[in-house]
């Protein structure tokens, strides 16, 4: 099996890509590349397995009905609690369940800069369908949502800090702590990588996040959530250990 994980920024500039290869008793990153294109990001999907997209893949539905209505002049400020009537606009369904399940609040793609990824984000699923994969937002064709910092916490790892000048917990000392706890995962020439960007350290997580995903060891949104999912995005947590992700799928 072969998955890629790719952690999109607004550009060019910044978004991280990485190829593991899994084996029966090993994971290898194949490659690990900086400064990635939308082309080549869909040129690499046609030989992975499953696609783990660091990036929104839809917006609230309750916050696109609200620009539908602000476009016509007909906007209805909900009664009640005006703070939860905003929290609605502002996370998706996805993003909420990730907060109960973790205590991570997740970016919100309707209000916060993580937006100006999940633009370009758009565009890429537009091009990722038009070259043949099912881009099914709840993760069940090719391409599934992940998000680091919760893999991150589901795995035990430290999922905070590690960006940015302010670091409270080292980057590289992270890295370490990966491949403590996961003797199995073989870096080779890319760990200099890992340890110098956080960025490629991402594309790696998203890239294992993705296994997880493939082997059915992620969270699907149950037949209710799924009906929204489909529009707003599935964050796909992972619900085993790391170990899990070499030892074959899920009965």
């Amino acid at each position: 099996m072969l998955t890629l994980g790719v952690d999109l920024a607004a550009a060019d500039k910044r978004t991280a890509m990485a190829a593991v290869e899994w084996l029966p008793d090993r994971a290898i990153v194949r490659d690990l590349v900086l400064d990635v294109s939308d082309a080549r990001i869909v040129e690499a999907s046609e030989r992975a397995d499953k696609v783990g997209l660091d990036c929104p893949l839809g917006w609230p539905e309750p916050f696109v009905a609200l620009v539908q209505d602000h476009r016509i002049g007909h906007v209805t400020v909900a009664g009640g609690d005006a703070a939860q009537w905003r929290r609605r606009l502002a996370y998706r369904l996805t993003d909420e369940v990730v907060r109960e399940e973790t205590g991570i609040i997740p970016l919100s793609v309707a209000a916060d800069r993580i937006a100006h990824a999940a633009f370009r984000g758009a565009g890429l699923l537009a091009m990722l369908a038009a070259a043949g994969h099912d881009v099914d937002r709840c993760g069940g064709g090719r391409i599934v949502e992940v998000y680091p910092a919760a893999a991150l916490c589901r795995w035990g790892l430290a999922y905070r800090g590690y960006k940015g000048r302010a670091q409270d917990v080292r980057h590289t000392d992270l890295v370490a702590a990966l491949c403590g706890v996961a003797p199995w995962l073989e870096l080779g020439a890319f760990e200099g990588l890992c340890r110098r960007s956080h960025d490629a350290f991402d594309s790696v997580i998203a890239a294992m996040n993705a296994r997880a995903v493939a082997i059915g060891r992620a969270a699907e949104p149950d037949d209710e959530q799924r009906t929204v999912a489909r529009l707003e995005g599935w964050i796909a947590l992972p619900t085993g250990p790391l170990s899990s992700l070499i030892v074959g799928p899920a009965e």
